[in-house]
C-alpha cells in the first residue's frame, strides 16, 4: 500500500488538490473530517473530552469547541485517521492519500511517502485568504504566522506543488503528480497492501504443507 502525504498552509490551495486526488478515483482519507466526527456528540471521543476538560469545553450546542480542545484531542484524531485507512486496504485500495494539516506537526509523515506539499508565495497566501474569508490582511498575516511556514514545509517534501499560479496551472501540474504517485508499487508498498498480504498468507500456507508432506 502507497499511503501519500497531503499538506499544505491556510490558502494554499491543499483542499483543491485533494479533490482533484478524489476526481481521479484515488480516495481521501481527510484528517478534518476525522477530527469532526471523533469528536461528534454523543461518540467515545466526546464522552472522554467532556469527562477530562468539563462542560466548558462545549459550545452552546453541545458539540466540543475544537479550536479551544487544540492539540489535545491528537491521540483520537490519529486513531480514527488510521481506521479510516484501515477500511480503505480492507477494500483493496493500493494508494491513499492522507489530507492532514498538521502532517509534520502531529508527526505523522513518518507514515507516508511521497509527501506532497501544496505551496504558495506568501503574497498570494495573504491574498487568497484576505478574499476567501472576508478578513483584514492583520488579521490573515495572524493566522498564517500560527502555523509552519510553507517554506519549511516544502524542504520536508518529496514532491512540491507550486500553486501561485492559475486553475489550470494547478491542473497541469497536478498530472504531472499524479503520474509519480501512480507509478508501480515497490515490493515493499505491494506486501503492505491488502493482496500483498494474501500472496504472503498463501505462500506460508503452500511452504507449511510442502514441509508436512515431505516430512
Amino acid at each position: 500500500m502507497r499511503i501519500v502525504g497531503l499538506t499544505g498552509g491556510i490558502g494554499s490551495g491543499k483542499s483543491t488538490v485533494s479533490n482533484l486526488f478524489k476526481a481521479h478515483g484515488i480516495p481521501v482519507v481527510d484528517a478534518d473530517v476525522v477530527a469532526r466526527n471523533v469528536l461528534k456528540k454523543g461518540t467515545g471521543g466526546w464522552r472522554k473530552v467532556v469527562a477530562a476538560f468539563g462542560d466548558e469545553i462545549l459550545l452552546p450546542n453541545g458539540e466540543v469547541d475544537r479550536p479551544k480542545l487544540g492539540q489535545v484531542t491528537g491521540p483520537y484524531i490519529s486513531s480514527g485517521i488510521f481506521l479510516e485507512v484501515f477500511k480503505l486496504w480492507m477494500k483493496g485500495y493500493k494508494i491513499i492519500v492522507l489530507d492532514v494539516p498538521l502532517l509534520f506537526e502531529a508527526k505523522m509523515d513518518k507514515w507516508t511517502k511521497p509527501i506532497i506539499v501544496v505551496w504558495v508565495d506568501p503574497d498570494t497566501q495573504l491574498q487568497r485568504l484576505m478574499e476567501r474569508d472576508g478578513t483584514t490582511a492583520e488579521d490573515a498575516k495572524s493566522r498564517i504566522n500560527a502555523q509552519m511556514p510553507l517554506d519549511l514545509k516544502r524542504t520536508k517534501a518529496d514532491i512540491v506543488i507550486d500553486n501561485s499560479g492559475s486553475l489550470e496551472d494547478l491542473k497541469e501540474h497536478f498530472r504531472e503528480v499524479l503520474v509519480h504517485v501512480r507509478k508501480p508499487l515497490t515490493w515493499t508498498e505491494f506486501g503492505l497492501s491488502r493482496d500483498g498480504a494474501l500472496v504472503a498468507f498463501v505462500s506460508i500456507l503452500f511452504g507449511v504443507i510442502v514441509c508436512r508432506k515431505a516430512l
